[in-house]
Order: C-alpha cells, then structure tokens, then sequence
C-alpha cells in the first residue's frame, strides 16, 4: 500500500496546522449534525431496510461491516457500513480499495458509487465517533504507514472526523494521500459553519456523479 500511495522514498515534514473554530461554532457543528443525522436515520429507515435485503440476498454475510478507523486525539472507533465487499475480501489483511475492486459485490460498487454504503455512519456522528464535515478517518494500519513517510499526518485527527469533507468533494479516492493531508488541512485552518453547508451541498453534487468512487 504505501509504496503504490507514496512512490519514490521522499519524506514530507508537516507543520501543525492552527485549527479554526471556537466553542460556539463547536457546539452549533456538533448539535446540526446530530438534527441533521437523526432526522436522516428516521426518514432512511425503510430504505435502510430495502438495502438490507438486497445485500443478504446479493451475498452470503453480514449487511453492516464495522471496521476500526482513527478519529478524534487519535481514539479509535467502529465505523459503520452496509457490507459492499464479500465476506473474505480482506481474509489476506487490510488493503486499500481500487478502480474495478474484485473484491466489491454486484450491489456493493453500486453502492459505492452513490456512497449508499456510508448511511450507517450516520449513527456514527450521532454517537459523537464523526462529524459530517471534517478530515475522512483512516484505518490504524494505514495511519501508521502514512506517518513514517508524512510526518505530520497524526495531526488530522486534531479535529472530529467527517463522513465528507473538502478532500472528498475535490477528488476522494483519487488523492494521494499527500494531496488529500493538503486539503484537510486547509479545512482544518478555515472550518466554519458557512463551509460546512457549503460542503455539504458539494457533496450532494459528488453523489450524483459518482464522482472519486471506488
């Protein structure tokens, strides 16, 4: 992974970022996002139920797959998704996604495509684990690789993670990971509620292209 992330054998030296917004702003994030994903989960909810469905009769195993990720003060938490990939895709350890993924279900890149698989992360943000706006949480395995190459890179996790966020809505998966820490931490030095919205309305447009998917 690291090598196919971070050809060549440069090592970046980050600065760490000052991080933007104060405790009014802090509570206003945190008491949207848990309005916003609350009411989603609830007007979701017979589709949630359709989506089950179709995944167990897609594949044999589970319909939400729970994986460990990095988040706040680097604490690390389940994150939540409808199972896009078949049970023993990841039987030779942790793997990142690509273009074409054998791994993926029928349903699954369908799902993928849209982003359908991330709705169970709205428990997540409920719970406090993620907000909707903020630097995508990594896996711990890919946390560590990234840090021995970009040193800097724990300092993501200075804020909440998001569901989306400014490195998603400007090319997702299609980062590097040296192009997507730019991003973040741009956000994190400019966070408001106004960018916020303002992501979230461009991640509407990313979901109905299927844009930066895999």
């Amino acid at each position: 992974v690291l090598e196919r992330l971070l050809p060549g054998n440069e090592v970046i030296e980050l600065e760490e970022p000052e991080v933007a917004g104060g405790l009014g702003y802090r509570f206003a994030k945190r008491v949207f996002d848990v309005c916003l994903c609350g009411a989603a989960l609830i007007v979701l909810a017979v589709p949630m139920g359709i989506i089950a469905l179709k995944i167990r009769i897609d594949s044999p195993g589970p319909v939400i797959y729970a994986q460990r990720r990095v988040g706040l003060g680097g604490r690390e938490f389940d994150v939540y998704k409808f199972r896009s990939m078949y049970i023993d895709a990841e039987k030779g350890g942790a793997q990142w996604a690509t273009d074409e993924d054998p791994r993926v279900t029928p349903f699954g890149r369908w799902m993928r495509n849209y982003r359908v698989d991330e709705i169970p992360q709205f428990w997540n943000v409920v719970k406090g684990d993620m907000s909707l706006i903020g630097p995508r949480p990594e896996r711990p395995a890919f946390c560590n690789a990234f840090e021995r190459r970009i040193h800097g890179w724990h300092w993501r996790t200075k804020v909440r993670p998001g569901l989306s966020g400014l490195a998603q809505v400007s090319g997702g998966y299609d980062l590097l990971p040296a192009e997507k820490i730019v991003f973040d931490f741009e956000y994190m030095r400019n966070r408001s509620l106004r960018m916020d919205v303002r992501l979230i309305l461009r991640t509407f447009g990313v979901l109905g292209t299927g844009s930066g998917a895999k």
